[in-house]
């Protein structure tokens, strides 16, 4: 099956949902997720593999047991390319896209401070920032509230310094082209604009030697 576009049926689904997050109306309208959202993005993701690795689809299903939110059903469906960092979603409020580092682990933030710290690197992310934002991303992340200790407060770059998380982001809301096969061009012109970021958090941070924490 070819990618022929995300189906605007797929944010009414979600719509709904958001109305009604139970088992019985999950249970009537599985068929909807099933045929506008499950198989469209079946297919999509089997395209973007080629380029950007092999996907992960996240469970529609929630985690409840240790939530205060018991409502059964995530309100949007992700899919996770881990080899290259990237990930989209969609949802009742359109298509998000983002890559990045999505959660710094204890081993990996001595790194990304001391290469933020160091004027050659640091430099270097300014410049794949400023590259990403001039694509129309948002660079964000989790921060620090103050500058880590061990760094000056003044630091000309204390704001990357706070960071706990480095992740550029997209949301495209719900444009003409979603329901079509141009909807994949932009996911991929979206992520290769990513690109020099994600390689600077690549050569200067690395992945995580920590293990996986169990349920995670």
């Amino acid at each position: 099956m070819s990618f022929t576009g995300i189906p605007f049926a797929a944010l009414d689904f979600y719509e709904d949902l958001e109305a009604d997050n139970s088992k019985s109306f999950w249970t009537a309208h599985k068929h909807l997720y099933d045929e506008h959202v499950k198989a469209p993005l079946t297919a999509l993701a089997a395209e973007l593999e080629r380029e950007f690795g092999a996907p992960k689809f996240f469970r529609p299903y929630r985690d409840v047991r240790f939530a205060k939110d018991k409502t059964p059903y995530k309100d949007h469906q992700g899919v996770y390319f881990a080899e290259s960092r990237r990930y989209f979603h969609v949802s009742a409020a359109g298509l998000y896209v983002s890559g990045g580092m999505f959660q710094l682990e204890s081993d990996q933030v001595p790194r990304y401070r001391r290469a933020v710290a160091d004027d050659v690197a640091g430099a270097l992310l300014l410049t794949a920032i400023s590259r990403a934002e001039k694509a129309r991303l948002v660079v964000g992340g989790e921060q620090l509230t103050r500058v880590p200790s061990g760094y000056p407060k003044d630091h000309p770059r204390q704001e990357e310094l706070r960071r706990k998380s480095v992740v550029a982001t997209r949301d495209f809301g719900f444009p003409d082209w979603l329901p079509t096969a141009e909807a994949k061009a932009e996911i991929v012109r979206a992520w290769r604009a990513m690109d020099p970021l994600i390689d600077w958090l690549d050569k200067h941070v690395g992945a995580s030697d920590a293990p996986l924490q169990q349920g995670r």
